[in-house]
């Protein structure tokens, strides 16, 4: 009787407190009893839920992130009050749990990171030493940097969330590389394939190296809401396999003179690259941790490790 009596007070006390907080929102009271000895009373008032379940030696009171287990003592004449506090995950019913299941899954599906789309910027290269400025004796190799642009184009996209604004994003593009180079020379490949420099019979009115690759980006994405809108921060590596190169030069009464040749350029390359972007729009960065040319075939022996700046516009 006494624990009856207490576990009435306490139901009495909690429905009470419950119902004041909700009342403008219209709160909803539902109870559940079983027949057999173990009944299990659950109360729900406005959003919050109150269960109790009692068996002959026990009753056990969940009531928010609190859970008030009330134990008989035949050594005493009070019962025994113990009171733990609990995770969201505990307080959770089999529905709930499966509804925090679905809500998560949804949230990663709703994911979709910022890749497809078009990239346009700057490229050059850098030393061994990460140094813009090249030895003496490759000084042919200097580069136009106003006009040594680079392009991508990636068509593919595939965004795997880990959360609502977290995951991961790839896919499949194209990547075009224009080295510029400043003086009135070209490169060829000389004997056992090293690169040389290429002097021409005239003027020249511009002079390239161009390349191009089928890329594979692989970006950890995050993304930072305000208010309707999204930052997004991604970094991550891209892998590439040389598809095409060829030498341009054109002289100062427009002939043209076109060379497609491998240049001894490695057939594959890694790179890390990191964007910074605002909804559809990013700043991009990508170094290239493999050297431009393969290592015994450097022109001078200098290792060349090309890089990109630009901007980047995505398409949803």
């Amino acid at each position: 009787m006494k624990r009856t009596g207490l576990i009435i007070f306490l139901l009495t006390c909690i429905i009470c407190v419950s119902g004041q907080g909700s009342s403008a929102a219209g709160s909803k009271i539902h109870e559940k009893e079983n027949s057999d000895s173990n009944s299990i009373v659950r109360v729900i008032a406005g959003k919050e839920r109150v269960i109790v379940e009692s068996d002959s030696s026990s009753v056990k009171i969940q009531a928010g992130n609190r859970e008030i287990v009330i134990t008989d003592n035949y050594e005493n004449r009070f019962p025994k009050v113990e009171i733990d506090k609990r995770t969201r995950e505990d307080n959770l019913c089999d529905d709930e749990e499966k509804d925090l299941k679905a809500e998560r899954e949804w949230n990663r599906r709703r994911f979709k990171g910022h890749l497809a789309g078009i990239e346009a910027g700057f490229n050059n290269y850098l030393t061994d030493g990460y140094s813009v400025s090249l030895p003496d004796n490759i000084n042919y190799m200097s580069l136009h940097t106003g006009k040594s642009l680079s392009f991508n184009l990636n068509f593919t996209q595939l965004s795997i969330g880990l959360a609502r604004h977290i995951g991961f994003v790839t896919g499949l593009g194209v990547n075009w590389n224009n080295y510029v180079f400043e003086g009135n020379n070209n490169i060829v490949k000389g004997e056992n394939g090293v690169i040389e420099m290429l002097n021409p019979d005239g003027v020249l009115k511009k002079s390239k190296l161009t390349t191009m690759y089928l890329q594979l980006p692989v970006l950890f994405e995050l993304q930072i809401p305000t208010d309707h809108k999204r930052l997004n921060l991604s970094f991550g590596t891209i892998g590439a396999v040389k598809l095409h190169s060829h030498s341009k030069m054109v002289y100062d009464n427009d002939d043209k003179i076109k060379s497609d040749d491998d240049f001894s350029l490695n057939m594959l390359r890694l790179g890390a690259t990191a964007r910074l972007g605002y909804e559809n729009f990013a700043i991009y960065g990508t170094y290239y941790m493999t050297p431009l040319f393969k290592t015994d075939k450097t022109p001078g022996g200098t290792n060349l490790f090309p890089y990109e700046i630009g901007l980047a516009f995505t398409i949803d």
